[in-house]
């Protein structure tokens, strides 16, 4: 048995099922290991070494385990990188497998020798070792995969070629040799009773109580529920948390930030009190006013307690464990007049996303394109979202509903991992739909490419559809807003247009079915085709760059910056007037919200 092999048979013990990855020379020995082992895991070939990355953290996040890439020396290392870091901001448990130079040319400027142990040192900061002898395999696997599974990281194992192809000996019962075992040990943290207690009074003292929820709450959805009944609390959530709890629920308000509700936004603005569990979400403008609120966070990561909020009491646990010592501990509150409102708000905010898809636009307005998709959902549905545009969209219309799933790059908010997030989702569970929501750019970048991986594999899911939903507006229109209403500057073509690319006619060239949409009367039609389809499907959606992606409440600054570029000569200056103060009015009608 070659260290090659060694690799894949602990691998398999570790119950992993995929690797996806991209070859090189750098791991020619892991391949012939492969072929060796009959394919197992299964080597899953992406169309670039970061979708591979990209893919394992979509694995991850819809399947709650480890996720486990791989890549050659090199080039194919730094390719990675994209994809980890996203694993990292995250906090994802991905395993990157990297090859590298023969340790004999190492040191001599050796072609695709690159120093990857300082390369990795920050992306892998948890984990990240090279392994340089038979005997240090063990320990060094099992402990990139454990710290990934504990620490909910990325870790890294960079593997020498001629180290690969080495013949495999067991550490041995002797000095300076380190065994190593299999297994990750359950554990769920909790707070000391003492400060349980002092969390207790403040909020039983709240009367207008908020919750924020992130994806650290995802184990603790019965407990948040109970919690929110006896404090008669709003339940807002992160963007990676949008899963968390159906928006079916009357008191959850939503998203939360630039890309949330004005429900969310309201309920910060209004509340005293405070509780944030299992979230980091950053900015900090979207939470009540410094002073205004007593807050209480509960954190697992002790590193992370105290971050955004002056928090009164943090509470360093697992989040289901906490909750379930903290509830006995509250009182519930007779006086539901703070959760009328809360519900109310939320009613009438999802009255406006209503009015606002069906603002007419040139040609598709993309709202209603999203909004359609809403009702249409399978229960069951993994859903994905490109950072951009769509996020908003993403973010705002898409209400969660009991047993579907959905994630998005959250903290890097990096381009390009819809699609390679659908596809890492559909490994997980290859008998759910998927659904991607990307915009051009992201889809010119990457997702044309991945298609072909779709078209590769689509076979082997027992439900085989994937759908992309490509919003073809021609413009980084995410970029676009941003320099309109941070800075004031009118829209830059040349670093903003995009050609228009048939993304349909594309699909239909790798075997899969596609179809484009230019009326708002084909939206629906092409949603349901694409769900009855029995393989991967592109819709291409001809949508209106001037819809504005409007925030739950532009402040004077952003009012006058987009002044400032409609003055300045913004190209599509009239078209965004007139769809800015269309989208704007739907907040202003009998039944807007009001300040």
């Amino acid at each position: 048995m070659l260290v090659s092999d060694y690799l894949l048979q602990r691998l398999r013990e570790w119950e992993v099922e995929y690797v996806f990855a991209y070859p090189g020379d750098g791991i020619n020995g892991l391949l012939a290991a492969w072929g060796r082992a009959g394919d197992q895991p299964r080597f899953i070939q992406a169309r670039h070494e970061e979708m591979a990355a990209f893919q394992a953290v979509g694995y991850a996040k819809f399947s709650g385990r480890v996720g486990v890439c791989a890549a050659t020396s090199g080039p194919g290392a730094i390719h990675l990188l994209n994809g980890l870091y996203d694993a990292k901001l995250d906090h994802v448990p991905v395993v990157a497998i990297v090859g590298q130079t023969a340790r004999s040319a190492m040191g001599g400027s050796y072609q695709q020798e690159v120093d990857l142990l300082s390369l990795y040192k920050d992306v892998a900061s948890e984990f990240c070792e090279m392994v340089t002898v038979p005997e240090q395999l063990p320990n060094v696997l099992d402990r990139a995969m454990r710290v990934a599974a504990t620490r909910h990281a990325p870790t890294a194992v960079i593997i020498p070629a001629d180290v690969q192809e080495l013949d495999y000996s067991a550490p041995e019962h002797a000095f300076k040799q380190v065994p190593s075992s299999l297994g990750v040990g359950h554990y769920a943290p909790v707070p000391a009773p003492e400060e349980l207690a002092r969390a207790a009074e403040v909020l039983n003292a709240g009367q207008k109580v908020a919750v924020l929820i992130g994806q650290g709450a995802r184990g603790a959805r019965p407990e948040v529920v109970e919690l929110a009944e006896l404090l008669g609390a709003g339940v807002a959530k992160a963007l990676l948390g949008k899963d968390v709890l159906p928006d079916t629920l009357p008191y959850v308000t939503g998203s939360i930030g630039l890309l949330g509700t004005r429900a969310s936004y309201e309920l910060m603005r209004d509340c005293d009190t405070l509780l944030v569990i299992g979230s980091s979400f950053p900015y900090t403008q979207f939470l009540p006013e410094f002073g205004q609120a007593r807050a209480v966070q509960i954190e697992l990561e002790p590193s992370f307690v105290g971050l955004r909020y002056p928090f009164e009491v943090n509470l360093v646990g697992d989040a289901a464990e906490t909750l379930r010592r903290l509830l006995p501990l509250l009182t519930r509150k007779e006086d539901r007049g703070w959760r009328d409102v809360v519900e109310q708000n939320t009613a009438r905010w999802w009255e406006v996303m209503q009015r606002r898809a069906e603002v007419p636009a040139d040609p598709v307005n993309p709202e209603y394109v999203v909004h359609v998709l809403d009702a249409l959902l399978p229960p069951d549905v993994m859903l994905s979202s490109d950072s951009g545009s769509a996020a908003n969209w993403y973010a705002r219309h898409l209400r969660i509903r009991e047993g579907m799933r959905g994630s998005l790059s959250g903290t890097l908010a990096t381009m390009g991992p819809g699609v390679p997030y659908a596809i890492g989702a559909k490994f997980a569970h290859p008998d759910r739909p998927a659904i991607a929501l990307v915009g051009d750019g992201a889809m010119q970048m990457n997702g044309l490419a991945e298609l072909l991986t779709a078209a590769k594999y689509y076979h082997e899911w027992s439900d085989p559809r994937l759908i992309v939903a490509v919003l073809n507006n021609q413009d980084l229109n995410q970029v676009t807003w941003e320099m309109r209403s941070m800075s004031g500057s009118p829209q830059f073509e040349p670093s903003q247009q995009l050609p228009d690319v048939r993304y349909a006619d594309v699909a239909q060239l790798f075997g899969l079915y596609g179809r484009r949409v230019e009326r708002p009367e084909d939206v629906e039609t092409a949603w349901r085709q694409a769900l009855a389809a029995d393989r991967p499907f592109v819709i291409d959606f001809r949508t209106d760059p001037a819809v504005p992606p409007i925030p739950p409440h532009a402040n004077w600054d952003q009012v006058k910056a987009t002044a400032s570029a409609i003055l300045h000569g913004d190209s599509d200056r009239g078209s965004m007037v007139r769809q800015g103060l269309r989208a704007k009015l739907q907040d202003l009608l009998p039944g807007g919200p009001k300040d």
